[in-house]
């Protein structure tokens, strides 16, 4: 089987079966070198999985993994040239940071200047040096994971595998340590492969995000084509928070808008991927922050009077929930808003960044 050169990592026809129950079916993926990948989904979607078995930590039932262009299907883990970060940490708790990170070189029998020079490299990076005498006990959760992320890096490798490693730790932490990932990304340009469920962690770091569901990967392309253009109802509906409004109707007669309840939405401006019966059954989305609001709302190609229901205040904006056409439905407003619960205000939106799914999900 040939890989292209520019490729880091290879999947070709993987599958994974726990007795009857197949966790990964024929899935296939490609990994440029340098690339940053997210693998992203809900819980028991084979994401985690499907990293392990990349590292060997898992025997697949099926298919080939090549890492830059070696077959390592049946390698064991410390042979596929991978570094590997866990949620869990695993750091060695009687030992120090220093020897926590010098443990894979000692093992393997480096020699102790280039040991010592990688360690002096790694904590610099990540700005652990004043920790290197400590053991984990006396660190705080941030300060454990990023000596488990140096255990990775003073490997030398050229892929990194992370598996949620920042699910453990508090909404602060995990932003402090998502832009310090990035930056260590952008410095070393080595190959990263990143499991979460963290949408918002997927979107600021990867350059590509492959959504999974049910070991397939349904989507896989750049954060903001999969956030604009889902392929299906899954994945519109998982990325974006709050999510984005559905609408449950049917195509116009004459195939030129969409009809829910008493309200008519034009589709011109909206681009069909596939052919559209008149009349048929089909979802309509729209992201709340793609609502235009009061005076605005009257320039937009769609503009309809809606009754605040609820107002969820977040800070930086507002979340309003009203009904149209039946559907609840939910557009932000600036916090300095003067809404109020009960009032009637014009929202609009352009049906081109919509997104329009038929009856098994699928985008048109």
């Amino acid at each position: 089987m040939t890989i292209s050169n520019g490729t880091s990592v290879s999947v070709r026809e993987l599958r994974l079966n726990y007795g009857n129950l197949e966790v990964l079916k024929t899935l296939n993926l490609d990994v440029a070198d340098g690339e940053f990948l997210v693998l992203l989904g809900p819980s028991g979607c084979g994401k985690s999985t499907l990293l392990n078995c990349i590292a060997g930590l898992l025997d697949i039932t099926d298919g080939q993994i090549f890492i830059k262009s070696k077959n390592v299907t049946w390698l064991e883990p410390k042979d596929r040239d991978i570094g590997m970060v866990f949620q869990s940490y695993a750091l060695y708790p009687q030992m120090t940071v220093e020897k926590n990170l010098s443990f894979g070189l000692r093992v393997a029998g480096t020699p102790k200047a280039e040991i010592a020079e990688r360690i002096s490299r790694a904590s610099q990076m990540l700005q652990i040096e004043p920790l290197l005498q400590r053991k984990p006990a006396a660190l705080s959760g941030g300060q454990r994971q990023r000596v488990a992320i140096g255990r990775a890096l003073v490997r030398d490798v050229d892929v990194f595998l992370f598996d949620e490693p920042l699910s453990n730790l508090d909404a602060k932490l995990r932003s402090e340590l998502r832009v310090e990932i990035k930056r260590l990304h952008q410095r070393l340009q080595n190959t990263m492969i990143y499991v979460t469920h963290d949408q918002i962690e997927a979107m600021t770091l990867a350059d590509r995000i492959a959504v999974m569901r049910g070991g397939v990967i349904q989507q896989l392309d750049a954060p903001q084509t999969i956030y604009n253009r889902p392929v299906n109802r899954f994945v519109a509906g998982f990325l974006g928070s709050p999510g984005m409004n559905f609408l449950n109707g049917n195509i116009g007669a004459d195939a030129s808008t969409f009809q829910v309840g008493d309200v008519s939405v034009p589709l011109e401006r909206y681009t069909f991927e596939q052919s559209v019966s008149p009349d048929a059954p089909v979802v309509f989305g729209i992201r709340p922050e793609h609502i235009a609001v009061g005076t605005a709302a009257s320039a937009q190609p769609f503009s309809q009077n809606v009754k605040v229901e609820i107002m969820e205040p977040m800070g930086s904006d507002t979340l309003v929930w009203s009904k149209l056409g039946g559907n609840n439905f939910a557009f932000r407003v600036e916090a300095e808003n003067h809404l109020r619960t009960g009032d009637v205000t014009r929202i609009g939106f352009d049906p081109a960044r919509a997104s329009i799914f038929d009856a098994d999900d699928n985008r048109i």
